[in-house]
């Protein structure tokens, strides 16, 4: 496709594959690269710049419809869209620990967006263990706003699978 895309456009290229960490492949072993990419954000750190777009695409998964109506396969592929999409849903998600009083408490989860509902243990010394699934692009707003509500010990953790 690469090969067909310079032919195409008049350009002489020769073209090698790269693994791993092509952008940083410019300006000492390659005058330009061509890569896939979801946003161009590594791409735009390393000080480059998209020119030109080759292919958008997007992902489907398909099924032979004779396996789809064969019970034990068709469970098989529900198994496997549960995964792939617990992957999807925890993408834009994180998981938030923090500790709290009991004086605090009301006000903390006031302003604690979840899923559901906040996951509250108690802690041995008194008040609560708190946590949630927020999600990623509020996050900065959410923690300041938890301290100054009387949140304390705050955690932050990636989280690789949300399965409702």
């Amino acid at each position: 496709m690469t090969r067909r895309f310079f032919a195409d456009h008049g350009v002489d290229a020769e073209v090698r594959l790269s693994y791993g960490a092509t952008e940083a492949k410019i300006p000492d072993i390659a005058d330009c690269v061509v890569e896939i990419t979801e946003t161009g954000r590594a791409l735009r750190a390393a000080g480059l710049k998209v020119i030109d777009t080759i292919l958008s695409s997007y992902t489907e998964v398909v099924a032979n419809p004779v396996a789809a109506k064969d019970p034990e396969k068709r469970r098989a592929m529900d198994e496997i869209m549960t995964l792939l999409n617990g992957v999807l849903d925890a993408r834009g998600r994180v998981l938030l620990k923090l500790n709290v009083t009991e004086d605090a408490k009301d006000a903390v989860l006031a302003v604690l967006p979840s899923m559901k509902s906040p996951t509250m243990s108690p802690l041995a010394g008194g008040g609560y263990a708190v946590e949630s699934v927020v999600e990623k692009q509020r996050i900065n707003l959410v923690i300041p706003a938890l301290i100054a509500a009387g949140a304390t010990d705050l955690v932050e953790m990636a989280i690789a699978k949300i399965v409702p």
